[in-house]
This record gives C-alpha cells, sequence and structure tokens, in this order.
C-alpha cells in the first residue's frame, strides 16, 4: 500500500490523453464565435446567434463530468489498488483541469462508494472486505443476469459479430500484456450486452459495482489474464447470441462473475 498520496503523473499514466480546461474572456463569461457566442452559464453552455434568437439549447459536457467519466475509467482498469491515496491538486493536474472538476469528481465517487475519505485533503482507494466481496458479487449476479438476459434478447442482429471482433481485440491485449487495457476492454466487453436491456437504472448500478471491483484485480490482474480465465465464457456468450439463447448468455456471464469472485476470495 502506498504510504503517501502519488504525484499527478502516475495518476496520468494510462489515460492515453489529457484534459483542458476551459477559460473565458473577461467577467461576462462571453467568447466570441464565428456564429455567435458562447454564454458561460456555469458549465452549461448555450449557443446565442447574432440576431439574438435563442438557438435550441447545446449542452457540453462539464469538466467535472468529464473528470469523473475518467476517474471512474481508471477504476474499472484497476490502474489503482485498494489503499491507494488521491488528493485534489494531483488529479488536478494529472488531468490539466482546475481543482474545483477533480473536488467534483472525487466527491461523486466518494458519494458513490468506490472512494472513501482518509483525510482532510486525500481521498483513498477503499479495500473489499470479504464480506462486501461477497456482497457486490451476488449484486453483479443478479443485476448483471438480468442485463445480460434483457439485452441478448434486445440485441441487433450483428452483435455476436461485433463481440467476435472485441474479443480478438483482447486476446491481442494479452499477448501483449496490456492488462489494464484487457480489463477496460472485458467490461466493454459485458456491456456491449447489458446495455441493450433499456434499463438506464441497472445499468448506472451495475456500473458502480464495477468501480467498486476494479481496483481489488490490480495485483491479480497479470495472472488473471495471463491464465485467460473468462475467455470460454465470452465464447459461450457469443455462441448462445448466435443461437438466439439468452438464457445461455446469461449463465456465460454468472459464470464468468463467479470466476473473477473465486480468484478473489
Amino acid at each position: 500500500m502506498p504510504d503517501h498520496p502519488p504525484s499527478a503523473g502516475a495518476i496520468r499514466a494510462g489515460f492515453g490523453y489529457a484534459l483542458h480546461d476551459f477559460r473565458s474572456n473577461g467577467k461576462s463569461g462571453m467568447q466570441n464565435h464565428a456564429n455567435g457566442a458562447l454564454i458561460a452559464q456555469g458549465d452549461a453552455f448555450l449557443l446565442q446567434k447574432r440576431s439574438g434568437d435563442l438557438a435550441p439549447p447545446k449542452r457540453y459536457l462539464r469538466l467535472g463530468d468529464i473528470a469523473y467519466e475518467a476517474m471512474k475509467e481508471r477504476l474499472v482498469r484497476g490502474a489503482f489498488e485498494p489503499g491507494h491515496k488521491l488528493t485534489v491538486r494531483a488529479v488536478a493536474d494529472a488531468l490539466d483541469v482546475s481543482s474545483t472538476p477533480a473536488r467534483d469528481a472525487l466527491n461523486r465517487l466518494a458519494a458513490e462508494g468506490a472512494l472513501v475519505y482518509s483525510g482532510a485533503k486525500t481521498i483513498m482507494v477503499p479495500y473489499l472486505t470479504l464480506e462486501a466481496l461477497q456482497e457486490v458479487t451476488a449484486m453483479r449476479l443478479a443485476l448483471e443476469g438480468l442485463a445480460s438476459e434483457r439485452g441478448a434478447a434486445r440485441a441487433p442482429a450483428g452483435l455476436a459479430h461485433s463481440l467476435q471482433e472485441m474479443q480478438a481485440k483482447i486476446n491481442k491485449a494479452l499477448d501483449s500484456r496490456r492488462y489494464s487495457d484487457v480489463q477496460w476492454m472485458n467490461k466493454e466487453f459485458h456491456f456491449a450486452v447489458y446495455r441493450h436491456c433499456g434499463m438506464p437504472y441497472l445499468m448506472s448500478t451495475i456500473e458502480t459495482l464495477w468501480q467498486r471491483i476494479g481496483p481489488s484485480f490490480h495485483d491479480l490482474l497479470p495472472k488473471f489474464a495471463i491464465q485467460k480465465y473468462g475467455m470460454r465464457n465470452h465464447e459461450i456468450v457469443i455462441e448462445s447470441l448466435r443461437e438466439g439463447d439468452s438464457a445461455g448468455v446469461r449463465a456465460a456471464f454468472e459464470d464468468d462473475i463467479r470466476d473473477g469472485y473465486r480468484r478473489l476470495e
């Protein structure tokens, strides 16, 4: 467990991109634009035509939302081990944003239980106790089972082919020992089916569970990936989709979750 907050570089590593703060000209928050002006209202923007008539609102992601998504991805990837400490300043520097969106992102993740406060200015990736692991696993089996079966029943015709291509990329990442990428692509494989369930609240809860479980795979990823645990489960998912067997898809995903639990137990 690290005994001091990580550097911005440690947090930045693996993102593959930087986030840039938006700065307005003057106190009014207005910026000249070829077709009008962008009027800042907090972190949301409206496009105003020169005629003075407001066009339909055009929403932009707030920096806090972007920082939140970036940190959430890192948690799911297993990039932070349990006990890893984060500060607002380190996160802000890593993402190239001001302290406000960095703080917003960390506070949101703490409210969701993905992070915990460990001091006045420090937030930590929590350890997952055996009891918590069992609870998260039970919830995943129930919720992801539902999402996968409903998603498979409503999936478009070409999904099995898309999953086959995704699995080929996972295999390449395994061969290249890009374990963090393997973890992220594994999540994308699952969610490619789940998101067709048509239940946004269910999907939001599943996302939160993946944030909770991701860091626990930090040290296990190399062994887990090298031995290619779960690959057969993915093959069964693809086969079941092609056969129109939504129950088979559910069973394969549930086996995948159980396999992961056994490695962490």
